[in-house]
């Protein structure tokens, strides 16, 4: 429903039901924290910097008319999905099969200590990646938008 929608405020709302049901995998896997963080971070914070982006465009009507596609372009559309799907099937059903009374589940999954050492010492460069990833989005929406004004 995120890409098929033509209207990107429903986009968005679509976007905030998998964000909200990504958190609610995190609670079956007992990783509460991961989950609250989930909802307020993603689904509270970036979706209102994404509806925020949308509206500051000002995209209108006439510009989310999309022209339907030609034959060969869906044929090639359809070639690459199916193409996807079978690898990811491939890989599923030919790996060994997880034996769930040898996995281990550590005390501390999924608490703010956890996800605090694992994020600032594992993960240190991408966390600090994503946070100039996020300014550079945000820059780049004002130049956009400064550029549509003139």
């Amino acid at each position: 429903m995120v890409v098929s929608h033509k209207n990107p405020v429903s986009s968005a709302i679509s976007l905030v039901l998998t964000l909200f049901s990504t958190a609610v995998l995190f609670v079956l896997l007992h990783a509460h924290f991961i989950a609250a963080i989930q909802i307020l971070i993603y689904a509270g914070a970036i979706m209102v910097l994404f509806l925020f982006t949308v509206m500051f465009l000002n995209i209108r009507d006439s510009e989310l008319r999309f022209d339907s596609m030609n034959i060969p372009k869906r044929m090639t559309f359809l070639f690459l999905f199916i193409a996807v799907v079978g690898f990811f099937a491939s890989k599923l059903f030919s790996s060994s099969p997880v034996v769930f009374s040898e996995l281990r589940d550590p005390e501390n999954f999924g608490t703010v200590a956890d996800v605090g050492r694992s994020l600032f010492s594992d993960y240190l460069l991408a966390f600090e990646l994503t946070s100039v990833l996020v300014v550079i989005a945000m820059v780049g929406v004002l130049v956009i938008a400064k550029g549509r004004e003139s």
